[in-house]
């Protein structure tokens, strides 16, 4: 709306015409200058969209959200993949060494459930350690096999001293009920942001996999922002089990936080074979 324009005659004596228009040319300059002042632009301020899995902050749009994310949608080499005509391979054996541990921090993301593991638990594999710094999951999982996923799928983020990641992805299908998610699943945080401690447990990460440890084996990204490339994923061929209710429970919190399968573009693809007590 634009600003109110007042043309007024002004008398040059002091008669009362004069003075009943000089009163009301000032009225209507203080109207033109409250109403001018009010027009013109208002600055927005446009709240940042925080990514996810919904239509407006998913997988499809997360280069978007940030330049920070431009590999969600340019990078050559991310995951998931969809693990089809793998080549079998004596791949190098993987070694666990987890530590018992009495204290989980068990934390809503907002993105998944994830669960932090205190220091001092490592992977050896090929002669480099990684340390494993926490586990999450996703629902249903991100890697399939033939086209088809599981209905949920575990990651357990390891580190080197020298910063590279390697990822060690579990197949979760229904079945029984897993007894070595209790201490986890007895409290779930339900509000994202929300963390709680079990400090009365006896919890090895190792009683989460399964008995047969065969692999397979490509390099990949993070399969959440930024997507960082240079990761080293080891699929476990063996799922696991949790029973429907577990399951569900967790969907219930979060659900589908899983990114879509990405080309492989000719990265090679491997499965070990020997299995790996």
């Amino acid at each position: 709306m634009e600003g109110l324009i007042c043309h007024l005659p002004i008398g040059r004596d002091s008669n009362p015409l004069h003075i009943l228009q000089t009163f009301i040319l000032t009225m209507c300059v203080l109207m033109c200058t409250a109403s001018c002042g009010k027009t013109g632009s208002v600055p927005s301020h446009t709240k940042k969209t925080e990514w996810g899995y919904e239509v407006e902050n998913g997988p499809d749009v997360w280069a978007q959200l940030n330049p920070k994310y431009t590999l969600c949608a340019n990078g050559k080499y991310q995951s998931p993949i969809d693990i089809v005509n793998p080549t079998p391979v004596k791949l190098p054996s993987i070694t666990y060494a987890y530590n018992s541990t009495t204290d989980l921090n068990i934390q809503n993301t907002g993105h998944t459930i994830q669960v932090a593991y205190p220091e001092g638990s490592w992977i050896e594999v090929d002669g480099a350690r990684y340390q494993l710094l926490q586990f999450h999951f996703h629902a249903p999982s991100e890697h399939t096999v033939g086209g088809q996923p599981f209905d949920m799928e575990m990651h357990l983020v390891h580190e080197s001293e020298e910063g590279n990641l390697a990822v060690v992805g579990v197949f979760i299908e229904s079945g029984r009920e897993n007894a070595d998610f209790t201490p986890i699943w007895d409290q779930l945080p339900s509000v994202p942001g929300e963390s709680l401690h079990n400090e009365s447990v006896s919890f090895n990460a190792i009683d989460l996999l399964p008995g047969p440890r065969s692999i397979y084996h490509y390099d990949g990204s993070l399969t959440t922002p930024p997507c960082s490339e240079g990761v080293k994923w080891f699929v476990l061929t063996t799922p696991i089990e949790m029973s429907e209710a577990q399951i569900a429970a967790f969907k219930a919190i979060i659900p589908d936080n899983n990114r879509p399968v990405q080309p492989l573009n000719g990265r090679k693809l491997f499965v070990d074979s020997t299995e790996n007590e």
